[in-house]
Formats: structure tokens, sequence, C-alpha cells
């Protein structure tokens, strides 16, 4: 099934410039709003041109998806040299060591503006919505209002995400509101709880209705989801301007939002809309276009085949137009050396999810190979070329969506959230569908007795497999940032890279080379030597065609090891606003 972004003129053409020129000039009829908002296919397309902000250059399509989230103790942007920073650019935004100037970021048209330009767009919909709609009883525009709704909370999550304290724009834009400064982001938080408590009575759950059977589309579980998701982050901790700290709004309380948390996360979970499924389902899925809801996947960014670099970021490397791609692209991002070695051998998602190899650039007969890419710059797997069933047409943009909810972030905050509110024993049984599917049976039952001995070791159950699951999904930051321990699982991190590249600690049984060869297909890598307990004796006795050393102070040095962030995390939790905004705000905007 093929995605659409659907730019509305007709919203556009509502919403007019951002200027204050034209700010002043005469607005659109409000007949004319009266026959948008109370006509469902004019309404949709108004409310379906937010997607416009998503997928344009250097929003979510260039930028914030490419740089947010890097880096963290699992994930990082490939090649970062320490001798080289800072550059000013890309490694400075995943470093902490961002400035105001940064070359990826400060110009009018970046990620910052165009998610205010989403937002502006959700609140003339919204408006007219509420205005003209009459949704008590005209479910289309119902579902239209939620969506609204939902995509302004997508957004504005982000932008604290991103920046911290932001500007607070809940209204269409006029002449007295054009100017804002920073809102404390718990003014914002408590919005978009009441919104999404508004929106999940408005829409309908997946494939109850035409609109939601495409997880494209908004549906009554990722509204939940989002609200369990925006709750977890209210009620965690984070940088403000007196430090880092929880908030100080008792309607923010951690145990209400995890009371929050557990009652949306478990309420999709009984409804029983979406499941499971095998682990590399869900990305092969991603990779072929499939948007049929009611799998694991609960929401996507959708972008059209011509926009989005999903997997050209965060794809298997290829280094030529091979038999599976016509797009030389992918390994631009991946997982840190040591994550692959920190799950269990048998765990299915060590080998989807990271990746010791790319695509040659040589061809044979129009095909390429699998090579060895090398310890400091691992691929992330969940996002592979050579999954989808369609060509790569675009030079740089592949069109595959951006999976923003999946129902094992449900499993996973029902769990934790059950944990601090009740006990181990009843948070287990959210925990323990996502081990079963990547665990033999009896390591689940063995991990499970560990983790449910007391309420720290679940906890540490829940940050372990957070990681193990969502690595290069770029939830990790926000995690460890709420968790308030960002600095301390970044300077593990560290440890853990010194310690592998001298294979000590808990790195101490694996081999220094890797022996391997090419299958008789003629394209895949057969390895030996990646697991834990693997010999360099055995590796010899196997004959292999090659070996290399993989593991040495040669293949990690110092200056690749130190990139991974040159100053304090925690000092550094947020992006700064760009200079170019602060230098237009008209002295309501700093970076304090």
């Amino acid at each position: 099934m093929k995605k659409i972004i659907y730019i509305s003129l007709l919203s556009l053409s509502m919403m007019g410039g951002l200027t204050s020129c034209d700010l002043e000039a005469p607005s659109k009829s409000a007949l004319d709003a009266q026959v948008i908002f109370s006509t469902p296919s004019l309404a949709e397309a108004a409310v379906m041109s937010i997607h416009q902000s998503f997928g344009e250059t250097n929003s979510y399509r260039g930028r914030f998806i490419p740089f947010y989230g890097l880096n963290t103790d699992i994930e990082w942007i490939n090649g970062m040299d320490i001798t080289k920073m800072p550059d000013g650019g890309k490694y400075d935004l995943g470093s902490y060591a961002t400035t105001p100037i940064n070359s990826q970021m400060n110009n009018t048209t970046n990620a910052y503006a165009k998610f205010y330009e989403g937002i502006e767009r959700a609140n003339q919909a919204i408006t007219g919505l509420r205005t003209y709609g009459n949704v008590s009883i005209n479910s289309e525009l119902a579902q239209l209002l939620g969506e609204a709704l939902t995509l302004r909370a997508v957004i504005y999550l982000d932008l604290i995400k991103g920046w911290g304290d932001v500007p607070a724009r809940f209204e269409p834009i006029t002449t007295e509101t054009m100017y804002l400064g920073r809102s404390d982001r718990d003014v914002i938080y408590k919005q978009l709880l009441a919104d999404l408590e508004e929106a999940k009575g408005l829409v309908a759950w997946p494939n109850v209705t035409a609109v939601t059977k495409s997880v494209e589309r908004v549906n009554r579980a990722f509204v939940k989801a989002l609200r369990a998701r925006i709750a977890l982050y209210a009620g965690g901790y984070s940088q403000r301007a007196d430090g880092v700290r929880l908030s100080n709004d008792p309607d923010l309380a951690q145990s209400k939002m995890y009371a929050i948390a557990k009652s949306e996360c478990v309420d999709i979970i009984e409804q029983d809309c979406n499941k499971l499924g095998s682990f590399k389902d869900n990305f092969s899925r991603l990779c072929k276009d499939i948007v049929t809801a009611g799998e694991e996947s609960i929401w996507e960014i959708p972008f059209s085949d011509g926009r989005g670099r999903v997997l050209y970021t965060f794809g298997v490397k290829h280094n030529s137009k091979d038999q599976y791609t016509q797009q030389p692209q992918g390994g631009v991002n991946g997982p840190l050396p040591h994550l692959f070695y920190d799950y269990d051998v048998e765990d299915v998602r060590r080998d989807i999810t990271c990746v010791p190899y790319e695509w040659s650039k040589d061809l044979t007969d129009g095909k390429a190979k699998q090579e060895l890419r090398g310890l400091n710059k691992w691929c992330f797997g969940k996002l592979r070329y050579e999954w989808m069933d369609r060509m790569v047409t675009s030079t740089n943009d592949d069109g595959i969506n951006w999976q923003y909810m999946r129902l094992a972030d449900v499993y996973l905050m029902a769990a934790e959230a059950i944990n601090e509110l009740e006990n181990p024993s009843a948070a287990a049984v959210y925990l323990k569908p996502i081990l079963d599917r990547a665990l033999p049976a009896a390591k689940v039952t063995a991990y499970m007795n560990q983790a449910t001995a007391s309420k720290e070791a679940f906890f540490k159950a829940i940050v372990d497999q957070r990681a193990f699951e969502f690595a290069g999904e770029m939830l990790r930051k926000a995690d460890l940032i709420r968790w308030n321990i960002l600095s301390d699982k970044m300077l593990e991190a560290k440890t853990k890279m010194q310690q592998l590249r001298k294979r000590e600690g808990a790195y101490a049984d694996l081999p220094s080379k890797l022996y391997y060869k090419t299958a008789d297909d003629k394209e895949t890598l057969v390895i030996y030597g990646l697991n834990h307990g693997d010999t360099d004796a055995k590796g010899v006795s196997l004959g292999y065609e090659s070996s290399e050393t993989w593991i040495s102070d040669t293949k990690l040095e110092d200056k690749t090891i130190n990139a991974l962030y040159t100053q304090d995390p925690n000092a550094n939790q947020y992006w700064p606003i760009w200079q170019t905004f602060i230098d237009s705000s008209n002295g309501m905007l700093s970076n304090d």
C-alpha cells in the first residue's frame, strides 16, 4: 500500500505566511472556514496538511529524525573523531556541544521552524473544527479533530525533547501573539495531557473505521500510548534553569503520571487491537511499506516514496546501486560497538539490531556482496534496503515511514509504571511477552526470577530491555534523561568500549579475530568469532578463506571513544534555540 503526504492548498491559504505583514492582511472569511470545517473531505485536507510539515527537507525528514537522540549509551553517529571536533555541525549535535549557530540547524527553514509551522496548521484546524465541525454528531469530523489534537501533541512533545522550554502556542497566530517567550514545559505537558484525554474519545480504535485501517492515520491506541509517553516524560527528571530535577507542579507528580501511563497502556493491551508478532516481522513490514493497522506498529510518520531519509540514515550501508537498491547509503548512524556483545547470545533481537557488515562497492554481475565494516562503525539492521519490495529512485530519500509508536513500547511502559506503583510481581506480566519473543523459555524464566526480586532489580531490567528492544529508534536519550541516569550511562558506555577493545571484563571471552567466508549464494557472509566463548583456535580450525583482527586498540581508538560526548551530557540535555530565531524574536527569546 503506497503512502501519500497530503498537501492542502485550502489550509495553506487559510494559514497564510508567518510575517507581520501577512498577519495584518485581511484573513479568509468566516464563510470559507465554515464551509471547509463543516465538510469532511475539505476538513480532512486541512488536517492532513499538518503532515507536510513533517516531511519538509529540514524538518523531521532531514534534521530531527537523523539527529535527535544521538549520542546515547547504545547509539551514535558513525565515524566520529574527537580530533575533528567541535565541527560546528552534525557531530556537535550528538556530542552535547551544540551552539546556537550550528551549521546543520541555524536557518529559517529548519526543524524548529517547521515544527511551529505544523503547530499553526494544527491550531487552524482545531479552531475551525471546534467552531464549525459539529463534532458531537459527526464522527468523521470528530476523528479529524482528534487527529489534529494528536498531531499537535506529537510536535510539541518533540519540541520539548529537543529544546526544553519552548513557546506555547495553542491558538492561531495573531499580531498580538506573534512574539512569544519560552513557556515552562509543565504548562505544555498539562495541555497535551488534557488534549489527548479529549482526543481519545474522538478517534476510533485501529481497524474500526476506514480511516483507522492504516497506521498512517491516528487511532485511539496511538492517542492513549502517546498520552502514556508524555506522562512518563512529564513525571520524570529533566534539565531546568535550576538544575536537573522533577517537576514542582503537584499535577505532574510522578505517582500521578505513572497512574496515567498504567491506565492508558493496560487499556490498549486489554483492547487487543494490536498484536506483537515477531520482532523481525515488525521491521520487515515497515521496509515493505505495509501500513495495515492491527499489527505491532501503532502509528508512523508517513513519507511518500520520494521523501524521508529513514533507511538512508539508519539502514545497513550500501556502497553502490546494487541488486537491492538504487540508493548507495545507510550506515550513517549505528549502535555502539559494545551493544552487540551485551545481548544474550540467543536473543533474536541482537542480529537484527546490530550488523557488522556493509554491502560492497564493487559489483559482480551487477550484484554486491556483504563485507565486514569495522568494530567502530556497526550498522543498525532493523531497517534494510534488502527487505524492500521496490527500488529507491531518489538520491537521498527512500520513502520508508518513521515508526513512532509500536506495541512493545506500550508493554514496557506498562511494566515500568506498575512496578513503581505496585510491585514487580504485578508488573512482570507486561515485561514477559517482550522476553518471550526474544529468548528461549528457560532463559526467560531465569531472567524473570532475577528481575522480580525487588523493585530496584525490575527497574534495572526495564532500563536494559528498553535498550535491547529500541536501539536505533531514538527513544533512549529521552529515557535516560527522565530516569536521571544520562551522564552515568554515558560514562559507562565509554568504560565498556575501553574494556571491549582490550577484551577485558565482560568481553574477556571474545577472540581477537573474526573468521569469515562468503556463502554459496555469493553475497552473504558466514562469520565466526562474534559470540562470547568463541575462540581463535576454533576459528583457525574452520579453514575459512579469510580472517581479520576485529578487536584491538587500533580498531577502537581513544579519539573515537572520547567523541561520544565532549561536554557534560546532564548540563547539555537540550539543543539551544537557533540564533536566527533568537535574532528575529523581538527580544522575547533567549538561551539561558
